[in-house]
C-alpha cells in the first residue's frame, strides 16, 4: 500500500468496517424482495446502522471533527474546520432492488477543500481513494481518468429526471459515488448530474481530480443542489459545448 495519511486511514477502516453490515443485509435483501412486506423499512435501517458504525470509527480517532452525514445531517463538534463527509450507501435504491452496485462514501473537508476521499464498494469488493496531492488509488493500484480524445468514443455517467444530452452515449447506473470514482478510473470518461447532495460527490471530487482529471467549479459549502460535470482534460471542452443548456 502506498504511503496514506492517518486521517485516510481512518476512513478507510471505518468503510470496510460498516461494509460488513451492508453485506450481509444486501443478502437479506434479496429474500425481502418476494415478502409481503418489501424491503424498504430494511434498506434505511442498514443505512442507519452502517451511517453510526461509520461515526462511530471516526470519532473513535477524531472526537473534535465535524460531521455531514446523509441520515443524521450536520453535527456541528469543537472543530469546525475539520468535516467528514459521510454517505453509508451511495446507490440506496439499487441496494433496495437487489442491484449489486453501491458503495459507501466518506470524504474529509478542510476548510473549503476536500482533501481525501474514500469510496468503497463492498459487494465487488472494490476501493477507490485518494489525497490531494498524493494521486487517486484503486485497489492500491494508480489510477488515471481516460485518455481518449474523441467524444463519439466516449461513454458519459449521468443520473436525474432531466434529458439533456444529445447525442452523447450515456449510462445511468444509480450511484453518483461510484460514477465518479468509475471516471477517476478510466472507466467512464466523463460525468454529469444535477440537484446531488455533497455527501453524494466529495469523495468522487478528489478522486477525479487526484487523478488527472477536471471537475467544475464547486461551492463547497452548499450542502444541496448541487450540479456537477466531470471528465478527463482532453474531453471536458468537447463535453461541455454538447451540455450548453446545463
Amino acid at each position: 500500500m502506498n504511503s496514506i495519511s492517518a486521517n485516510l486511514n481512518i476512513m478507510i477502516k471505518a468503510a470496510e468496517k460498516a461494509s460488513k453490515i451492508l453485506i450481509r443485509d444486501f443478502g437479506e435483501v434479496e429474500k425481502l424482495q418476494v415478502s409481503v412486506k418489501g424491503p424498504s423499512d430494511f434498506v434505511s435501517n442498514a443505512d442507519f446502522k452502517a451511517e453510526k458504525i461509520i461515526i462511530e470509527e471516526l470519532n473513535k480517532s477524531r472526537k473534535k471533527f465535524s460531521i455531514i452525514s446523509e441520515e443524521t445531517g450536520t453535527i456541528k463538534n469543537s472543530d469546525e474546520k475539520n468535516y467528514w463527509i459521510v454517505d453509508p450507501i451511495d446507490g440506496t435504491n439499487n441496494f433496495l432492488h437487489g442491484i449489486p452496485h453501491f458503495a459507501i462514501s466518506i470524504a474529509h473537508k478542510y476548510k473549503d477543500e476536500i482533501i481525501s476521499g474514500v469510496i468503497f464498494d463492498p459487494i465487488k469488493n472494490e476501493m477507490f481513494y485518494a489525497e490531494k496531492n498524493n494521486g487517486a488509488y484503486f485497489n492500491n493500484q494508480r489510477i488515471r481518468v481516460s485518455k481518449k480524445k474523441n467524444i463519439t468514443d466516449c461513454l458519459f455517467a449521468t443520473g436525474g429526471k432531466k434529458r439533456i444530452y444529445k447525442d452523447l452515449k450515456t449510462r445511468e447506473t444509480g450511484s453518483a459515488a461510484l460514477d465518479l470514482a468509475y471516471v477517476a478510473a478510466g472507466r467512464f470518461d466523463g460525468y454529469f448530474q444535477n440537484n446531488l447532495n455533497l455527501w453524494d460527490i466529495a469523495a468522487g471530487i478528489i478522486l477525479v481530480v487526484e487523478s488527472g482529471g477536471k471537475i467544475s467549479n464547486l461551492d463547497l459549502s452548499i450542502i444541496e443542489n448541487i450540479k456537477i460535470i466531470a471528465a478527463s482534460n482532453s474531453i471536458n471542452e468537447k463535453m461541455l459545448e454538447k451540455l450548453n443548456n446545463f
